[in-house]
């Protein structure tokens, strides 16, 4: 698979570019079904991610991969994506982040488990927490019978991954996916 549809620029034209932070279990699993949905070169509003860190305790800065799955930082990983938002709507990312995983497990999405596989929203802005909080009481009316877990907090420090860790699943098709990452509706 040529990963170069997945890596496409920012437009020039685009100039209300906003970030959407999702943690919902192993970050390779969430990018890969994002961009396998909303692919950059078919135009359909993310134009970039990364997978990385965040939620973590405030002394613990630039962690690594080693450091976050042992627990000691409460970092969780997540997916930062750069969007459009006159193409996609955040609330249909929000939506579309509770299609792809089971937000009613604590700390955990099928066999992974620990606080670095939490699902969380980390909000950008007073009007993404307002869409995340309504939307998820939506989803939860229409779609789950068990609570939703899922977090809803401010976004804070970021951190990119390893590079090993950018577009995972893209260079390496055989490697783990979790089995919760699928759409569920």
């Amino acid at each position: 698979m040529d990963i170069a549809q997945f890596k496409a620029p920012l437009s020039s034209a685009t100039s209300n570019v906003q970030i959407a932070t999702f943690a919902a279990g192993c970050f390779w699993g969430v990018e890969h079904i994002f961009l396998k949905h909303y692919p950059p070169s078919n135009d359909k509003g993310i134009l970039k991610t990364s997978v990385g860190y965040t939620g973590g305790k405030p002394n613990s800065t630039n962690p690594s991969y080693r450091a976050v799955c042992e627990g000691t930082t409460e970092h969780a990983e997540a997916v930062k994506i750069e969007f459009d938002p006159a193409k996609v709507t955040y609330d249909e990312l929000v939506e579309f982040f509770y299609r792809t995983h089971d937000p009613t497990t604590l700390n955990s999405q099928g066999s992974d488990a620990g606080t670095q596989y939490r699902s969380a929203i980390f909000y950008h802005s007073p009007e993404q927490k307002a869409i995340a909080e309504r939307v998820t009481q939506e989803v939860q009316e229409k779609h789950f019978r068990q609570k939703i877990v899922t977090q809803i907090v401010e976004a804070g420090p970021w951190w990119d991954a390893e590079d090993y860790h950018q577009l995972y699943l893209f260079k390496n098709p055989s490697g783990y996916q979790c089995p919760t990452h699928r759409l569920h509706w």
